[in-house]
């Protein structure tokens, strides 16, 4: 006899801190833990319903007061690249794909530590070791590849160097780029943009349709860039919708905006699993 019954992790809530993004609020997320045999299955249905992964925890941001984080992804199909992007992809024809395994070395430690000092010295990862690097990287019990781009030695019997970096999670309908760090010498070269437009061909050379960028919050200089895609989608509302003009997207704050977080929680929907009885 076979039952199916849905996976049911337990549901938390963090207490209230500032935010990283909108300043003067504060940010507060609903997560799960993500472990087991069924981590995959249960990644891949709440990404779709706006959660990101860190390391072995699902999360979403469940504010008391603002909506202002929607999550964002690219349709592959329909993405084209504008003349800036394109500008982007003929600078960085000398970038070399490596595609590995997710497991943390010293010259990827070297790399992350440059790229913070330089581009988020105050932000919440400065003071990340070692270690920490490492069990970013390394803890996922899910599909995770460390995509590295490396360029071209600059002295003769060197091997090529690297430029950039990005975590970067399978699910069963595209790629999500858990985090990505470059070169700040090279910022003449667009990385960030670079490895977004590089995901994007993996996933179409694979047949996934989409790539998951992570948040985009109106307002915040942080996340703006992501608008700069096309065929760019967000999470709002309980479904995906097309950005369309981001102008047209505004960070509310009021205190009737957000459902309580029992109701958020019903809602989400589960993935099933079969269980067989003799």
């Amino acid at each position: 006899m076979r039952h199916t019954l849905p996976i049911a992790p337990q549901f938390y809530v963090t207490a209230p801190q500032p935010c990283p993004y909108l300043e003067g609020r504060m940010e507060r997320k609903l997560f799960t833990a993500l472990q087991g045999d069924q981590a995959q299955r249960l990644n891949d249905a709440l990404s779709k319903q706006g959660f990101r992964r860190s390391q072995n925890v699902l999360y979403r941001p469940s504010c008391a007061e603002c909506t202002g984080c929607m999550s964002a992804r690219i349709r592959v199909a329909d993405f084209v690249p504008n003349r800036t992007q394109r500008r982007v992809l003929k600078a960085t024809q000398h970038l070399r794909r490596n595609a590995t395994s997710p497991w943390a070395t010293e010259a990827q430690f070297a790399l992350f530590r440059r790229y913070l000092d330089v581009r988020h010295a105050d932000g919440g990862m400065a003071d990340m070791d070692v270690f920490e690097f490492a069990a970013m990287i390394e803890e996922t019990p899910i599909k995770t590849r460390v995509i590295e781009y490396t360029r071209p030695a600059v002295a003769e019997g060197q091997g090529r160097e690297l430029a950039a970096v990005s975590l970067t999670d399978v699910f069963d309908d595209g790629l999500s780029m858990v985090y990505s760090f470059f070169d700040p010498d090279l910022s003449d070269l667009s990385l960030g943009t670079f490895a977004i437009l590089d995901h994007v061909d993996i996933a179409r050379e694979a047949g996934l349709p989409y790539v998951y960028l992570g948040y985009w919050v109106p307002g915040s200089r942080k996340m703006g860039y992501k608008a700069a895609f096309n065929a760019l989608e967000i999470f709002k509302g309980g479904e995906w919708q097309p950005l369309g003009d981001p102008a047209a997207h505004r960070a509310e704050l009021h205190p009737l905006s957000v459902d309580p977080i029992a109701e958020q929680v019903a809602r989400i929907a589960l993935p099933e699993v079969r269980l067989t009885r003799d």
